[in-house]
């Protein structure tokens, strides 16, 4: 059994890490500040006896009694909505959030895994991205608060790596969806279910040409879980190669949903990227692992979660 703090417990990604790690054997210490996250998401663990919750803001002084084995660092605005509400929150979370913990690790001589972005690789002009892209990215750009808040954190991490001897992992992060979403923070999967769900018109930006790859969130967790048991302490990817436009996952929940809801075009946000596509060989090769829910079974259970909380 390890004694493992997760930062961002009680978002979307960070819920069902806690749970997976609870099954696993594992006591969870669960920090979050509940700005984007929210208790309910871990009632099912809450009471557990070796699940601790802490609401606090990481980018202030962490202080965790007793020994660490692992920082596992999740908390940041990551959806659009968010990060665009609180660009100083994001940059803050990313900076000072991740040097605070990297400390605690470092005090706690605790292995630490960060969760970053496919962002870092920006509006790419290669596809798919190998984690050897070093990116497209404007560091004074709309999207920029979160895009270098994570390509900062990667850089500490290097920093903490190579100066203290820290035993880190690097998760690259591509658009994972499934229960648990708010259905308001403006990712594309829970907007297009909730207007299908609504009877609205699903708005894609564009002519909907642009692409995305999503991967369902019990598949993220199980890279997490082998890039955890291996030793590899560079970037990895973490997605599904299965690439989509934007047109066609619209398409797909307006037919899963039975809904009769049509398709309007709206004006494409600035800096939006046209391509998102992991390449997957290195996590593959070094950690054995990939992703095995479709897309259209992930979505399933996704509207069915949705349908249960609108």
């Amino acid at each position: 059994m390890s004694r493992i703090l997760v930062t961002g417990a009680a978002g979307f990604v960070g819920s069902h890490l806690c749970e997976a790690l609870i099954e696993g054997g594992h006591e969870v210490l669960a920090m979050d500040n509940l700005v984007t996250g929210r208790a309910g998401n871990l009632d099912e663990i809450f009471y557990h006896d070796r699940f601790t919750f802490h609401e606090h803001d990481v980018t202030e002084f962490v202080h965790v009694s007793g020994e660490l084995d692992w920082v596992i660092h999740l908390a940041s605005l990551a959806s659009p909505v968010f990060y665009s509400d609180y660009p100083i929150k994001t940059l803050k979370v990313g900076a000072l959030g991740t040097h605070k913990t990297l400390g605690l690790a470092k005090e706690k001589d605790a292995s630490y895994l960060f969760a970053s972005t496919s962002e870092v690789y920006g509006d790419p002009e290669v596809n798919p991205q190998p984690e050897s892209y070093r990116g497209n990215v404007d560091s004074y750009g709309p999207r920029s608060c979160y895009d270098e808040s994570k390509r900062y954190g990667e850089s500490l991490l290097r920093a903490y790596r190579d100066e203290h001897d820290i035993d880190v992992r690097i998760a690259r992060i591509f658009n994972t969806y499934g229960p648990r979403m708010r259905l308001d923070d403006g990712r594309v999967i829970p907007t297009f279910v909730r207007q299908a769900l609504n009877g609205e018109d699903l708005t894609v930006h564009g002519d909907g040409s642009q692409t995305r790859s999503f991967c369902y969130v019990s598949d993220l967790i199980g890279g997490f879980d082998r890039l955890m048991e291996s030793d590899v302490q560079t970037p990895v990817n973490v997605g599904n190669p299965d690439e989509r436009t934007i047109l066609s996952l619209a398409e797909l929940v307006i037919d899963l949903t039975d809904s009769e809801s049509d398709i309007t075009h709206e004006p494409l946000p600035p800096q939006d990227p046209q391509v998102r596509k992991p390449d997957i060989g290195k996590a593959k090769s070094e950690l054995g692992w990939e992703p095995t829910v479709p897309l259209e079974e992930g979505l399933e259970r996704s509207i069915e979660y949705f349908e249960s909380v609108m």
